[in-house]
């Protein structure tokens, strides 16, 4: 059940043949759908042009809503980028929807962005005071400004990202387009995925490795931590002068646990052998004696499935899920937000009837989802539900991109387990332990501030969001 918001989606690419990319690009952008439903968008350019144009293409909505073949086939470009958005810092609006495309004096630069700077309200203050005129109310847009400044006395645009990249603090795994080029950058810390692959006379750069599957793509490595990759005519080079150690880095665990597609690798780790692990761990710290185990889909099935791998206990399907409807968490009521639930997700009666169940989810953040399903399965027939979560309680928000609530939103804030347990109805109920999360991530540094809140780097003392939609 999607009970956070997601993030965003990247997606760039370089045809070294000249071959037109729009139409690869919004095969890249379904296979990120997931990352991101409010708004999408492709810019492309033609880097054989003596005066390379930018073609855009932005809209509210999904990817298949927003293109057909008429406008993929204006889109006339061997090189271009894409991105598909959720929006946790800027508001949900046409104008915020990216790539941004920026207009300048060394030509035209257009970004997509995945993360949040923790910094980007003093960026942007900066900016302002100096002249700046913004036109949206993302992070994306300072990044862009700061790029195009550095670039005036850069001797490349990778290295103008380069000393952008000095500036910013937070989390980013960008994609910029100029003219000729295409470079990435990951930040320092890693948070937000972002893979290399190639098809034929292409590179391409993604959020994620399904992406990479989804065009027939070669998976050829991620980018590092700290890394900018630039993609050129000649192929492909690199700058790791900003890489740090292992130790340093800080990769957001939830996409292991809830962010990214099950059929992804993240960092040279399956993200589906991850779920499955959490699961395990699951049935190793918190057994229970049961009859069935059963998944809320579709992120806590595969941690459902270890669960039952580890305790022997048989895994089934409880839920038919409708696909064709919203995320419950748009609704703005609560009363909306349950009967979405219910819209969305009907119980196999026959199946759970009688049956003492553990049931395993992703995350629970509000409760109320939780509340919902557990009465769902009770009124079902269910004789007693055991509910296990594949990560540990949410205690603090996130500053990097999971649009996390403030803590007083928090069902875990001020409340012990036994606490939520008897909020939710559950029979018993128990959480992922903390020290199991760098284990589910292949052993790789992770960021664990939303469970402890101990954070890789200083947070803001205000709410950067809402300062953001207040000023601007």
């Amino acid at each position: 059940m999607r009970k956070l918001n997601e993030e965003c989606g990247v997606f760039g690419i370089y045809d070294s043949d000249g071959g037109d990319v729009a139409s690869t690009i919004y095969y890249g952008l379904l296979a990120l759908q997931h990352r991101g439903q409010e708004s999408c968008g492709i810019a492309v350019s033609e880097t054989a042009a003596p005066k390379p144009r930018v073609r855009t293409i932005k809209g509210m909505g999904l990817v298949n809503e927003t293109f057909d073949a008429e406008s993929l086939s204006s889109l006339n470009g061997n090189i271009g980028v894409g991105h598909v958005r959720y929006s946790t810092a800027g508001a949900s609006t046409r104008e915020n929807a990216q790539p941004l495309v920026l207009n300048y004096i060394k030509g035209t630069l257009a970004l997509a962005h995945n993360g949040n700077l923790v910094n980007a309200l003093e960026l942007r203050k900066d900016l302002e005071k100096n002249g700046s005129i913004f036109q949206t109310t993302i992070d994306t847009e300072v990044i862009a400004y700061h790029i195009a400044r550095e670039r005036v006395n850069s001797r490349s645009v990778e290295e103008a990202v380069g000393k952008a990249a000095d500036k910013l603090r937070g989390s980013y795994s960008l994609i910029v387009m100029s003219p000729r080029k295409l470079v990435a950058v990951r930040d320092p810390f890693g948070f937000k995925p972002l893979c290399i692959g190639k098809r034929d006379s292409a590179y391409i750069i993604a959020s994620e490795s399904c992406a990479l599957d989804t065009i027939g793509a070669e998976f050829i490595r991620d980018v590092r931590p700290g890394e900018i990759v630039t993609v050129t005519q000649a192929g492909l080079t690199s700058d790791c002068s900003r890489c740090r150690s292992e130790e340093e880095q800080a990769r957001c665990v939830f996409e292991y646990i809830y962010f990214a597609r099950p059929d992804s690798h993240i960092d040279g780790i399956s993200v589906y052998a991850s779920r499955v692990m959490a699961g395990r761990f699951l049935a190793k710290d918190s057994p229970v004696d049961a009859d069935l185990i059963v998944g809320v889909p579709e992120s806590g099935n595969a941690a459902a499935l270890g669960y039952s791998i580890e305790s022997g206990i048989p895994y089934g399907t409880a839920f038919v899920k409708n696909s064709y409807v919203g995320r419950t968490f748009i609704s703005p009521k609560q009363s909306a937000r349950e009967t979405g639930v219910q819209i969305k997700l009907n119980v196999l009666s026959d199946v759970v009837r009688g049956k003492r169940l553990v049931l395993i989810d992703d995350s629970i953040v509000r409760g109320t989802t939780s509340d919902r399903i557990v009465s769902m399965l009770k009124e079902k027939g269910a004789r007693e539900v055991h509910m296990r979560v594949s990560s540990p309680p949410f205690l603090w928000p996130c500053y990097f991109g999971t649009d996390v609530p403030e803590r007083e939103e928090l069902i875990a804030y001020n409340r012990s387990v036994e606490e939520i347990r008897q909020a939710i109805g559950a029979d018993s109920l128990a959480y992922l332990k903390n020290e199991r999360l760098p284990q589910i991530a292949g052993g790789r540094s992770v960021c664990t501030g939303c469970f402890d809140g101990r954070y890789p780097m200083e947070t803001p003392s205000i709410n950067i969001h809402n300062e953001i939609e207040d000023d601007y």
